[in-house]
């Protein structure tokens, strides 16, 4: 008798770490090690590893406490101070956006990072999907900056940032750079990126013989810092987080099933209008 073939069909539901990221949880990183530790149970049953698909139906417990439905996916607006790195903790001590965020906060993800250094604006989310959305090089929304050097940069001077460069081997796309003003021994710039490298303005600037001694995002494609005080938090809309995303905001980000605005039209629009978190 012959053997019935491997169905090549994959199982029903989600991966355990998905859904417990989704939750709220733990990032899908940290939701794996939880499971490896044997803290995780499924239907009763201890799991100790994450390839496993769960559906609606299966009850989840971690360290014996019930995990409820997924929360619709938010999204915030954060005006991050200099001196706080972007991290959940930090292995030298150094304070973090965390330690700064109101204490009535759900648990959430920075999307992409600015360094210890830089300042403005950080979008936050309580979902993974779209976090990963909006880091996306697809996405290709336009990351504007507010950038202040040391130097007095002629127009040539910033032509090599406009073509795109190539530092240590690695390369950064063209920049829309323009100079805004001079003041005294510094000059303003407005940089604008689609992509956001490990301190890609600081290396590019040092690479035209520029030193960054301020910087401050102030967009993010259509999300605007605008008035927004340092250290200030304000949740966006969620008509406007199912409209800029394309999402279903009633259901999960991994089964939207409707498709993104495109980037130009998105990064022309009005900046998007916030209310304060209470």
């Amino acid at each position: 008798m012959s053997e019935t073939p491997p169905s090549d069909t994959p199982p029903p539901g989600d991966r355990i770490a998905k859904v417990l990221a989704r939750a709220g949880i733990a990032s899908r990183r940290e939701a794996e090690r939880m499971i490896e530790a044997g803290r995780v149970r499924v239907n009763g049953d201890q799991i100790l590893s994450p390839a496993l698909n769960v559906t609606p139906a299966d009850e989840i417990t971690v360290d014996g406490k019930r995990v409820s439905e997924p929360e619709p996916p938010r999204l915030w607006l954060y005006h991050k101070s200099t001196g706080l790195v972007t991290t959940t903790r930090d292995e030298k001590g150094r304070g973090t956006i965390y330690d700064d965020l109101p204490g009535d906060m759900p648990r959430v993800m920075s999307v992409g990072r600015l360094d210890i250094n830089s300042e403005g604006l950080l979008l936050l989310t309580n979902d993974g999907g779209v976090k990963r959305k909006l880091e996306l090089p697809s996405t290709g929304w336009l990351r504007r900056y507010r950038c202040r050097v040391n130097g007095r940069p002629e127009d040539k001077t910033l032509e090599p940032l406009r073509r795109g460069l190539t530092i240590d081997g690695e390369r950064f796309q063209p920049m829309e750079v323009s100079l805004d003003r001079q003041q005294g021994a510094n000059a303003w710039l407005t940089i604008g990126l689609r992509e956001g490298k490990n301190r890609e303005i600081r290396r590019a600037m040092e690479a035209v013989g520029l030193s960054v001694n301020r910087l401050i995002r102030v967009s993010y494609g259509p999300f605007q810092l605008g008035e927004l005080k340092s250290g200030a938090v304000e949740e966006v809309r969620r008509k406007i987080v199912r409209d800029q995303l394309g999402l279903d905001i009633e259901t999960p980000v991994g089964t939207a099933t409707k498709k993104p605005k495109s980037v130009a039209r998105s990064s022309k629009r009005r900046p998007v209008r916030t209310r304060r978190t209470s």
